[in-house]
């Protein structure tokens, strides 16, 4: 498997199958042993990279084990900062159901939601807010 991998890192051909939306190059690429978990040259996960309007790739990297809550190294976002930002609802949904936390912050303190293309009235903020639960009741004291 040397022959396998070249360029800047093991990473980096899935990373660029990922990012040109090619499924059935990173298909390829997972059964041959690459890590769906695997950083490029820059740092990044094929998850953080992939064509965001590609959703059975999400799915295809989700199911073979890749992270959907792993921050991007320079700017703190997660994939579904990136799919709600962009808009690409399906592609939320994918990360969602394969367990994307949707409450934690970017590098800047916003959630996806905050970001949200169209904002909180539109598609993806509308799928956003149907998933936030009601606030927590207030704890009642232990004192008597």
């Amino acid at each position: 498997m040397e022959g396998f991998f070249r360029g800047g890192g093991p990473g980096d051909l899935l990373c660029s199958a990922a990012a040109r939306g090619d499924r059935e190059e990173v298909r390829k690429l997972l059964e041959a042993g690459a890590d769906p978990n695997g950083t490029n040259c820059f740092g990044r996960t094929p998850l953080q990279v992939m064509m965001l309007g590609s959703p059975r790739v999400a799915e295809l990297l989700l199911q073979h084990g890749a992270d959907p809550n792993r921050p991007d190294p320079r700017t703190g976002c997660l994939p579904a900062h990136d799919a709600a930002r962009s808009g690409f609802l399906q592609t939320l949904v994918a990360l969602h159901r394969a367990g994307a936390r949707l409450d934690l912050p970017d590098g800047r303190g916003r959630l996806p939601i905050d970001v949200a293309e169209g904002g909180p009235h539109g598609p993806v903020g509308r799928y956003l807010r149907q998933l936030q639960l009601p606030p927590a009741a207030p704890a009642e004291s232990a004192e008597p």
